[in-house]
């Protein structure tokens, strides 16, 4: 019997798709709203950011990542996760700031023939006059469009210095303007010093706490988001090797550990930033 031949069962199914449509009307301006509140640059309308900048939202995050192996427990993209994550918790913290999308190609090192990462699937690598050059445009196009404090929070070792030679070159060409750019090394720094040392003082050595793809860097993807990590693979048996592309041993790492470098990063940012954008 088709609907047409019955009436009651029209009616039901009018009913039906007045209330999903209903639903849908009730439910848009909520997610609308939630998206127009994000601190990602990347979630927001042209004419969101025009009016959060003219209202005093002029410090901008470029978080820049890195795609490279993280041996077998850990995915390729760690960095550019992490980068954005604790980026958001910095701009959150600070009121005034946004992110803007992670940088995921940096240097890694040569590709012919392959060092470092490069020996491991997965790794991309550019040259370090292109990373500048990439760098230099990004804060360049944000001074544009009227921001005046464009900070680099550089997740991996390799690109610091890089860091501070494209915001001295930039901040030294616009030393008449009211526009700066901030190399914030110690978002990185943290991670080295008072991070491991609080893992030491818990008993954790520093042939464990690693310098790549050990137990430090490890807790730190679980506390972000524990599906970067393959957990299962640090579930007994022999340590990761080198072989594998790790320096360290991950197989005590937790969420919990990974929380005590979060909360040091964010922390260590937000003065440092707010130190930085007061002082002028």
């Amino acid at each position: 019997m088709t609907t047409a031949s019955n009436p009651r069962r029209s009616h039901r199914a009018r009913g039906a798709a007045w209330l999903a449509a209903a639903l849908l009307a009730a439910a848009a301006p909520a997610t609308s709203s939630a998206a127009a509140d994000s601190v990602q640059i990347e979630e927001l309308t042209s004419t969101e950011l025009r009016d959060r900048i003219a209202a005093g939202t002029t410090t901008v995050l470029v978080p820049i990542g890195g795609t490279e192996q993280n041996g077998a427990h850990m995915v390729l993209g760690k960095h550019n996760a992490r980068a954005r994550a604790l980026a958001a918790k910095i701009a959150q913290r600070l009121g005034n700031a946004v992110v803007a999308p992670v940088i995921a190609y940096v240097p890694e090192g040569s590709i012919t023939p392959p060092a470092a990462h490069m020996r491991f699937a997965g790794t991309l690598s550019i040259p370090e006059a292109t990373f500048e050059a990439l760098l230099d445009a990004t804060a360049r196009s944000l001074r544009q469009h009227g921001f005046r404090d464009v900070v680099f929070l550089g997740d991996h070792g390799g690109y610091q210095k890089s860091e501070e030679r494209v915001a001295a070159r930039l901040n030294r060409e616009w030393a008449a303007q009211p526009a700066r750019v901030h190399a914030l090394l110690d978002y990185y720094r943290i991670t080295q010093t008072a991070y491991v040392d609080a893992l030491k003082t818990r008993g954790f050595s520093m042939a464990e706490i690693g310098s790549h793809a050990g137990l430090a860097d490890t807790a730190l993807a679980l506390a972000i988001d524990p599906s970067l990590v393959r957990q299962e693979r640090l579930a007994g048996g022999a340590g990761p090797a080198a072989a594998d592309g790790v320096a360290g041993d991950p197989r005590r790492a937790t969420a919990a550990l990974g929380q005590i470098g979060v909360d040091r990063i964010v922390e260590t940012s937000v003065a440092a930033i707010v130190a930085r954008t007061r002082a002028r």
